[in-house]
């Protein structure tokens, strides 16, 4: 390691990748298949050759969105973070880095998560129940939640975890051969891969699958109307509606994420909303109440909004598990303020766990975990009373 400066270390750590195969047929791996992707042209790919002695390779791709200042500095657009890096440095989701005044993102093509999952999961109840969700997921994350789920791949560099080589069209063609219906964007932040995340969505959405953003909305005007072009359906976190604890317990701001739900909202892309009910964190009616006042007042009332139980992880492990019956409070106050379907996840069983007519309050879908019948639905209304119900309901829509 003396042999070579500290900013080629830095680099060379970036794109240090696992080669062990992780029992995924038909994927490609290693150093042996870099001739094939570079002949392909997949996206704008670059590949480097490390200087250290191991010589490894380093996938990567110019960034979507940022600008170059003074002393080769570049700024980061993708996200209101806005990253100001010098040669060498790396952004605060850990996947972007300066290389001699470029900006390129280390997440592309090697997700550190392959899976398909029932479209539930994601939590999306409102658009093709039943389908399945080729689902993706990159290292990082442009959040420093206390309370993350997924924290050992949300905190972790690219170089941190076992991948998969996986480029754009391949991973289209691996989600075409599974059947699954749409590729989902989830487990850490797609934000934070966004480069891997249009590119593949683009090639997805020629070969007619549906795109899937699961992410915490935190993204610049212009990178979010360009995922529009491409994304069929969305579920966004909204963790609270103060902004000093979205400081405090997640590391961001509030009004960008607002400002996510309006333009969504504006472009017709479909959403849902999850908001995460921490333990003396995010569980104050007032706030809860002024937060559904919101989504009436700017979004409407037809959007579907998740309360999720809290389970005690990462560095808020020391809490309890969410009291059922505050997530019940929160349920009551939000349909009080017009939400018409408000669910309560991570509490099996649970009657909000069902979809029922806002008109007649008969029962339209009815889950069982990821298992699901539809006896009150038929082609998007109400077989009761004919009502509307709203949502993507159809696979040609």
């Amino acid at each position: 390691m003396n042999n070579i400066s500290r900013r080629k270390f830095l680099l060379g750590c970036g794109g240090f990748c696992f080669w062990a195969g992780l029992g995924v047929p038909g994927l490609m791996t290693g150093e042996a298949k870099a001739a094939d992707l570079e002949s392909k042209s997949v996206g704008r790919v670059h590949i480097f050759r490390d200087d250290a002695p191991e010589k490894l390779w380093k996938w990567s791709r110019e960034a979507f969105s940022y600008e170059k200042i003074s002393g080769s500095k570049t700024v980061c657009n993708i996200c209101p973070n806005s990253c100001v890096l010098s040669p060498g440095d790396r952004s605060i989701c850990r996947s972007k880095v300066n290389m001699d005044g470029t900006l390129y993102t280390l997440a592309y093509g090697n997700p550190c998560s392959v899976h398909i999952d029932p479209i539930e999961k994601k939590p999306l109840y409102h658009f093709l129940p039943r389908s399945r969700a080729f689902s993706l997921a990159e290292a990082g994350c442009n959040f420093r939640c206390l309370n993350c789920q997924n924290w050992e791949i949300s905190q972790a560099r690219p170089s941190e975890v076992r991948h998969y080589d996986l480029f754009p069209q391949q991973a289209v063609e691996r989600a075409l051969r599974s059947g699954a219906d749409a590729i989902a964007y989830t487990y850490s932040e797609p934000i934070t891969f966004f480069e891997y995340t249009i590119d593949t969505a683009r090639i997805a959405k020629q070969q007619g699958l549906k795109n899937l953003l699961i992410s915490n909305g935190y993204i610049n005007q212009e990178p979010l109307l360009a995922l529009c072009e491409v994304i069929d359906a969305a579920n966004i976190n909204l963790k609270s509606f103060d902004d000093k604890l979205y400081r405090k317990l997640n590391g961001g701001r509030l009004q960008p994420v607002l400002d996510t739900f309006r333009t969504l909202n504006e472009q017709n892309v479909h959403f849902e909303m999850t908001t995460l009910v921490v333990p003396g964190y995010v569980d104050d009616p007032e706030m809860i109440r002024n937060m559904c006042k919101w989504i009436t007042d700017n979004l409407g009332g037809g959007h579907p909004l998740h309360f999720l139980r809290f389970i005690p992880h990462y560095k808020l492990d020391r809490l309890p598990p969410t009291p059922v019956s505050t997530l019940e409070q929160m349920r009551q106050i939000a349909m009080e303020e017009g939400i018409r379907y408000v669910y309560i996840g991570n509490v099996p069983g649970h009657e909000a766990n069902h979809t029922w007519c806002h008109n007649c309050g008969k029962l339209l879908i009815k889950r069982q975990g990821y298992d699901l019948s539809l006896p009150g639905l038929e082609d998007g209304r109400c077989r009761f009373c004919d009502t509307e119900i709203p949502g993507v309901w159809n696979k040609k829509t």
